[in-house]
């Protein structure tokens, strides 16, 4: 994986989960990391990065960001399923744009972005889905709204110079985990099996996440043509949805859900539950919205194929290594807000 000579390189969101997993790989190999995020981060100073504070709608903090970098992993993101639109907007699209164009304002060679397969998610089984899939014609969730509106930005800036790989990783999950993982234990008494608990899901491992995103720049740099190419990357072994989230309560020391509930009845909680919220102007996030009640009762899993040919991706991490790095780290720490 290493080059060779370093790289001065720039990841925005660089001290947020994935964000830090990509720092420390670079780091580790040699490269010059420079991270831009909101704050400062003491945990990425074993790696002698330099940090930037600014905010990635601040179109003059991230050009001068991007100055004298040779590669940005642009991870920076609101995720979630819950929120004002215009927030969605101004940092997964107008962040998105101005990385761009700090990227060409300072003559960056490649920009790999990291996207999500809910950008694709039409609120039914997705099987095997490759990346000929299209965008759906409604769009349950601001999140993958605007990162696939962020996505054509960066399809389109792939036409006019700027070399560009789009990765979707696929639920990531692991040690300093600050989405997925205490979401799962917060909810913990109140989650339901939507369905009949069937349905399979491909998550991805930390580790895996970010080693793709390495694999994605030195083969963007040795190779112009996958410029412009889309990738879904996963552990490629898809899992039912429901054993995959027992087992992440498995190593948090929780009980596994158990309970069940009909899919219709996700559904109309989750559109109710929306409606109530926004008509009292509820800013915390419902227990149960449409888009939720979707993923949890579909499947969905993708076909990395085209990682494995084009960029040499394999799992570096087994989803059973995974778990248990997972369950010692969850030993040793506070998840915020979820009492444990």
């Amino acid at each position: 994986m290493s080059l060779k000579s370093p790289q001065k390189v720039l990841v925005t969101g660089g001290g947020g989960f994935l964000g830090y997993a990509i720092s420390k790989l670079l780091s580790e190999r040699g490269d010059r990391v420079t991270s831009f995020s909101r704050r400062f981060y003491p945990e990425l100073e074993p790696f002698n990065a330099e940090q930037i504070r600014g905010d990635i709608s601040d179109i003059k903090a991230v050009e001068n960001a991007c100055k004298g970098k040779e590669i940005v992993f642009h991870t920076a993101a609101k995720p979630g399923v819950w929120g004002d639109y215009i927030e969605y907007y101004r940092t997964n699209v107008e962040g998105t744009i101005n990385v761009i164009e700090g990227c060409r304002r300072h003559d960056v060679s490649c920009m790999i972005h990291t996207s999500s397969p809910s950008v694709v998610f039409d609120g039914n089984d997705m099987e095997g889905a490759d990346e000929s899939v299209p965008y759906p014609g409604v769009f349950h969730a601001h999140y993958p709204k605007t990162k696939a509106i962020a996505e054509q930005h960066v399809l389109k800036a792939s036409l006019s110079g700027l070399k560009t790989i789009i990765l979707r990783p696929h639920l990531i999950w692991g040690p300093r985990d600050n989405h997925l993982v205490p979401r799962i234990i917060k909810r913990s008494k109140r989650l339901r099996i939507v369905g009949n608990g069937k349905n399979m899901v491909d998550t991805i491992y930390i580790d895996n996440a970010a080693y793709a995103h390495i694999l994605a720049a030195d083969s963007l740099k040795k190779n112009n043509a996958l410029s412009g190419k889309i990738y879904f990357i996963s552990q490629g072994k898809p899992v039912p949805l429901w054993e995959m989230v027992n087992n992440i309560l498995r190593a948090g020391g929780l009980p596994p859900v158990t309970r069940t509930i009909d899919p219709r009845v996700a559904a109309l909680a989750g559109a109710f539950l929306e409606s109530l919220y926004g008509l009292l102007h509820i800013r915390s996030e419902p227990p149960m919205t449409k888009f939720v009640a979707k993923e949890l009762a579909t499947s969905h899993w993708f076909d990395i194929t085209a990682a494995k040919r084009d960029l040499g991706y394999a799992p570096t991490v087994s989803t059973e290594e995974g778990l248990k790095r997972l369950e010692e780290w969850l030993k040793n720490t506070t998840l915020k807000g979820t009492g444990r």
